[in-house]
């Protein structure tokens, strides 16, 4: 906006009264909307991971680090109670033994090799074989049929269709690499070369994650079929890039199971196209994007981890206490919830009434110091521009059963943290690889990544289990 130029007293007083009041009205006017553009400059600044929706990423080295929004001093460092442990345990069958021999007795020198043994200490070392690629050559023989003159020829294994292949197992690694361990292509084959001293070629790469895919597509459909008759799901998406495009990556999941999936949009016209929600009649958890809004004929939970964050820029950018009384509320709940005995499942009515009210009473003291806006200025359309706080507080107030959903049944959590880590990694391979070039393989990594994220959820042996079979087909 190009600056009026400065007004002189003499310019001033040669006004007359009406035009000195209707330069005043003009001055206030613009004096609001500069507060306004100045406070909108200031939340942009003082956003980062700890109090809005931005990765940890977005800080900058300027910001501080992000801190745990985890109350300290409760629980010690380390593994908690019930936490099952992985210490290294000796085993019965050993693949080698040493013997160290007793020759001499270190005291005195005596000899003590006619000496009956006292006993056996036991200690093992748990290492890795030398790495090596074995060879396996396929012999088939040809006779000539004395009877009819043709040739017959003995009949080769499926893994072994030209003069020379990399074998199941090599392709299943490679994959599973590619595809759960997020290496681009040109270090997998480094990694080959440094550990096995081969170096397979990048096409070999792709074509085991494609023959992976093929394989994997019944598995796939029965975990979307298992997510649309799941109890609770929780859903997210995020940014994808695809051949130089933005686009969008959507995921469900539960405990058990992770489905992901790339589409052009983000909205609910994937969401339909995608298929999960739309025949969902379970509760479906999310951020609160108004796309899931669409899909009423399955129940909504909100994602209070979101509602802590922005309470807490609330509370530190615009100081006001209602915040964080709400911050402190949500998380005694959450807190009463997790400490409910087993049996239950669900708060007493009392208490949840009792909670219900204290939300009703901290949502009022935030309206007092948040009113509605006025209506907007003549020739100016649509409402007056809100506040952050504003916005939150009739977040909070059109969807407070959402948010409380947590109270009323205990399957429902009280955060979508789940699909926050399952979409993460997803992140991750984008941080490492930038995009993917290809809309297949796109497809093709949501895929294989859906089944490994499953089978891992499920404790299944994937590399032993399930690739290396899928790679023999």
């Amino acid at each position: 906006m190009t600056p009026l130029p400065p007004l002189s007293r003499e310019q001033f007083d040669a006004l007359d009264g009406d035009g000195q009041f209707a330069l005043f009205v003009s001055m206030r006017a613009e004096i609001s909307r500069m507060a306004e553009e100045i406070q909108s400059l200031r939340d942009q600044l003082s956003k980062n991971s700890r109090n809005s929706g931005k990765p940890p990423s977005s800080d900058g080295y300027a910001k501080p680090s992000p801190k745990s929004q985890r109350e300290r001093g409760k629980r010690k460092s380390g593994g908690q109670p019930g936490h099952k442990g992985h210490t290294l345990r000796q085993v019965c069958d050993p693949d080698h033994v040493v013997l160290h021999r007793v020759v001499a007795c270190l005291d005195c020198a005596r000899d003590l090799d006619g000496v009956r043994l006292t006993r056996i200490e036991k200690r093992q070392v748990f290492d890795l074989p030398p790495a090596r690629i074995e060879v396996t050559e396929h012999r088939g023989e040809v006779k000539r049929c004395p009877g009819c003159g043709s040739l017959a020829r003995g009949m080769f294994p499926s893994e072994a269709t030209q003069a020379t292949q990399y074998g199941p197992g090599v392709r299943a690694v490679a994959a599973y690499l590619n595809s759960y361990q997020l290496l681009p292509l040109a270090r997998i084959v480094e990694l080959f070369g440094d550990l096995f001293g081969h170096r397979p070629s990048e096409s070999m790469i792709l074509d085991a994650s494609k023959r992976v895919y093929a394989q994997i597509r019944p598995s796939l459909d029965a975990i979307v079929a298992q997510l649309t008759a799941a109890d609770v799901i929780h859903c997210d998406e995020t940014g994808l890039r695809v051949d130089g495009k933005l686009c969008w990556l959507h995921t469900a999941g539960t405990p058990r199971l992770t489905w992901y999936a790339p589409h052009r949009r983000r909205g609910a016209e994937a969401m339909r196209s995608l298929g999960i929600l739309p025949a969902f009649r379970g509760c479906a958890v999310h951020d609160g994007w108004k796309s899931y809004f669409t899909f009423d004929e399955c129940a909504h939970a909100l994602c209070n981890a979101h509602h802590l964050r922005e309470l807490r820029f609330v509370k530190e950018q615009y100081g006001q206490t209602w915040a964080g009384g709400m911050s402190v509320l949500l998380r005694e709940m959450h807190a009463v919830v997790k400490a409910a005995p087993p049996e239950l499942t669900r708060l007493p009515r009392e208490q949840q009434r009792m909670y219900e009210r204290l939300y009703d009473v901290w949502l009022f003291r935030g309206k007092v110091v948040n009113p509605s806006p006025k209506e907007s200025s003549p020739g100016r359309r649509g409402p007056r521009k809100q506040t952050p706080p504003k916005n939150l507080l009739d977040r909070l107030e059109r969807y407070k059963q959402e948010t409380l959903a947590f109270l009323r049944d205990f399957r429902v959590p009280f955060d979508n943290s789940l699909a926050e880590r399952d979409i993460r990694m997803m992140k991750v391979k984008q941080k490492v690889s930038g995009c993917f070039r290809t809309w297949k393989g796109a497809e093709e990594f949501c895929a294989i990544r859906s089944y490994i994220s499953t089978a891992r959820k499920q404790e299944q042996g994937v590399l032993r289990d399930y690739l290396n079979r899928w790679c023999r087909a």
